[in-house]
C-alpha cells in the first residue's frame, strides 16, 4: 500500500485500537501512528509490544497535528472524548469512531463538532473474545466489513478514508445511522 495519512492517532488501545495500529503499520498507510489510552498498564503493554510509533496518555496531546483521529473507545465514552480532543484537532482533520451503535454516537459527538473537522463515523465489524492491546493483531480486519457513515461530507474526504480502510484489509460499506443500528440489532 501507499501512505494515505501523514499522522494517525488511535485513542483507546484495546483489541480494536491495537489491531488498527498494527494494521496501519503493516500496510504502510501512515507516516506515524500515535496511540493514546488513559491506562498506565495499557501504555506499558503498547510500549513493550511496539504497537505504535509514539504513545501519549493525554488524548488531546495525542491528536495534535493528526490527519486522522480514531476514537476506539466504548460507545458511552465517545461524547466525553470528543469534547476533550476536538478543540485540539487541526483544521481539516478527519475524526472517526469504531462504535457499534451510530445514532447515540452521532448525538453525543454533535455538540462538540467544529466546521473545519471532518466527522466520519464508522464501525468495523470485527473482533474476538479477547481484549486489551496484547490481543490485537494486524489481520483482524482482513476481509471484514467496515461500515462508513458518510453524512454530508465531501466525496474526496470519504473516498480517502475508504481507501485507508481498504488498506487495513476491510471491505467498506456505506450506511445511514438508523439503518446501521437496525441491521446490527437484528444480527447481534
Amino acid at each position: 500500500m501507499t501512505l494515505i495519512y501523514d499522522k494517525v492517532t488511535v485513542i483507546g488501545m484495546g483489541l480494536i485500537g491495537a489491531s488498527i495500529a498494527l494494521s496501519i503499520r503493516r500496510g504502510g498507510l501512515a507516516g506515524q501512528v500515535v496511540g493514546s489510552d488513559c491506562s498506565t498498564d495499557v501504555a506499558k503493554t503498547v510500549a513493550r509490544l511496539n504497537i505504535t510509533d509514539q504513545f501519549k496518555a493525554d488524548a488531546a496531546i495525542a491528536t495534535k497535528d493528526a490527519d486522522l483521529v480514531i476514537m476506539a473507545v466504548p460507545v458511552g465514552a465517545v461524547g466525553k472524548l470528543a469534547e476533550q480532543i476536538i478543540p485540539h484537532m487541526k483544521s481539516g482533520a478527519v475524526l472517526t469512531d469504531t462504535g457499534s451503535t451510530k445514532t447515540s454516537v452521532l448525538r453525543d459527538v454533535a455538540p462538540h463538532l467544529r466546521e473545519d473537522i471532518h466527522w466520519l463515523p464508522s464501525h468495523p465489524l470485527a473482533g474476538t473474545e479477547h481484549s486489551g492491546p496484547g490481543a490485537g493483531f494486524e489481520s483482524l480486519f482482513d476481509g471484514r466489513y467496515w461500515i462508513v457513515l458518510p453524512l454530508d461530507l465531501n466525496e474526496t474526504v470519504v473516498n480517502k478514508f475508504e481507501t485507508f480502510i481498504t488498506g487495513l484489509g476491510s471491505v467498506t460499506e456505506r450506511m445511514q445511522a438508523d439503518y446501521h443500528d437496525k441491521v446490527l440489532a437484528l444480527t447481534s
